[in-house]
C-alpha cells in the first residue's frame, strides 16, 4: 500500500491521506478475487516439524561444541 497510494509522500494534510486511502480501497475491493490457497494444514505442519528438527539439532550441535 505504501508504494501504491502513499508515495510520494505529498499530502497537504490527513484528511488528504485519507481520501486517498479510501479511493484506493474502494478500487481494490471493487477488482479483489478469492484465490484458492495451495498451502494446506498438512503442509504447515510438515514445516513447524521441520523447524522444530532444524532447532533442536541446532541446539545440540550449539552444546556439543560448548563441551568440547
Amino acid at each position: 500500500m505504501q508504494r501504491k497510494v502513499v508515495s510520494p509522500n505529498d499530502f497537504t494534510d490527513l484528511a488528504e491521506v485519507r481520501n486517498r486511502l479510501r479511493a484506493f480501497e474502494d478500487r481494490y475491493n471493487g477488482r479483489a478475487q478469492p484465490f484458492q490457497w495451495k498451502f494446506t494444514a498438512t503442509d504447515l505442519d510438515d514445516l513447524l516439524a521441520r523447524l522444530d528438527r532444524h532447532a533442536l539439532t541446532g541446539c545440540q550441535e550449539s552444546f556439543a561444541s560448548l563441551a568440547s
